[in-house]
């Protein structure tokens, strides 16, 4: 049997047998790096290729910080590039520089729900048509590399884009209280409410039909308040609609923000054999009422963290909850 070095001896040897390990370790970092940094470059140099190939209207870059990348400065500076950051100061920064770019909510997302937030908040601010073609890249933030390339005809991507209705999405409603309200509906379904799952619905719009289609299941805690103290581009209100989000039964918007109600409770159910099997009661409200009236619904399932959005009764988004599918 070995003996083993006694006191600072056997500390000495210790050090000794682990320096060259140290050292390899110093050495492949930096190739490291370098490695990931060819990849980033090598992928977006061939996103834009397949752009150019495609006709597309634009070429999304789906990132927290670009500079974090080293994408090669002569990339960024293509003119149908479109930076989608994750820290609104990047996007002011961006911005100043004379930059295409729009910023998504600093919450967890799968790539194709990163893909799918920033397709929206483009049809809702009127940028993209039905019909466009555009390319997405995105990847993984915490170790700084893109690993996805998605080619996306508007319209007819069903698996991303349910449904054509999509492509009028900027002339059914205001585009900031939609992206304030689908915020919302996304921070929810992933972060939750004290630790545990919401379930809840937000109905936008056609709100006299929608009242009349509807009744109140509880006190409305919104009655009595001014109109500028419960609109949902008010920062305060953020999370006061978070802690009613808890109470059964949909919260009532109007098309300029306004918060008309909580825990009303939707009368047009619709049992539709179109509805993906195992939705529930809100799933089929939101069918109902959407089928009836102009009302855009977002729904968050409480079991699953999906985000589902629905227009004339059908479903034509979801984003699901990281680790909801494998994306």
């Amino acid at each position: 049997m070995a003996l083993e070095p006694a006191g600072d001896e056997k500390t000495k040897a210790k050090a000794k047998s682990s320096a060259p390990k140290k050292a390899v370790m110093a050495k492949t970092a930096p190739d490291e790096t370098k490695d990931l940094d060819q990849l980033n470059r090598g992928i977006l140099e061939s996103a834009f290729r397949i752009a150019d190939r495609v006709q597309a209207r634009g070429l999304f870059l789906i990132v927290g910080d670009p500079a974090e990348y080293k994408f090669p400065p002569v990339l960024l500076t293509r003119k149908e590039l479109v930076l989608v950051v994750a820290d609104a100061k990047v996007e002011e920064e961006l911005r100043k520089e004379g930059k295409q770019v729009m910023s998504l909510p600093r919450i967890k997302l799968t790539r194709v729900g990163k893909i799918k937030l920033a397709v929206m908040r483009s049809l809702s601010k009127g940028l993209l048509s039905l019909g466009d073609r555009i390319v997405c890249v995105t990847g993984v933030n915490d170790i700084g590399t893109v690993d996805t390339i998605m080619v996306l005809h508007i319209g007819k991507e069903s698996e991303i884009l349910s449904s054509s209705e999509i492509g009028n999405l900027a002339t059914m409603v205001r585009p900031e209280i939609f992206e304030e309200l689908l915020t919302i509906a996304v921070e929810l379904a992933t972060q939750g409410r004290e630790g545990k799952s919401v379930g809840t619905l937000f109905v936008l719009g056609d709100t006299e039909k929608v009242l009349q289609l509807s009744r109140q299941m509880i006190f409305n805690p919104f009655q009595g308040y001014p109109e500028e103290e419960r609109n949902i581009l008010d920062p305060r209100l953020r999370e006061t609609i978070k802690e009613y989000s808890s109470l059964d039964g949909a919260f009532i918007i109007r098309d300029d923000g306004v918060v008309i109600a909580a825990g009303r409770h939707l009368n047009a159910a619709l049992e539709d054999e179109n509805l993906p099997r195992g939705l529930g009661a809100r799933h089929a409200a939101a069918a109902g009422i959407t089928s009836v009236t102009n009302a855009t619904v977002l729904v968050i399932s409480e079991s699953t963290g999906t985000v589902r959005i629905f227009r004339n009764g059908k479903i034509f988004l979801e984003i699901e909850k990281p680790g909801q599918s494998k994306s």
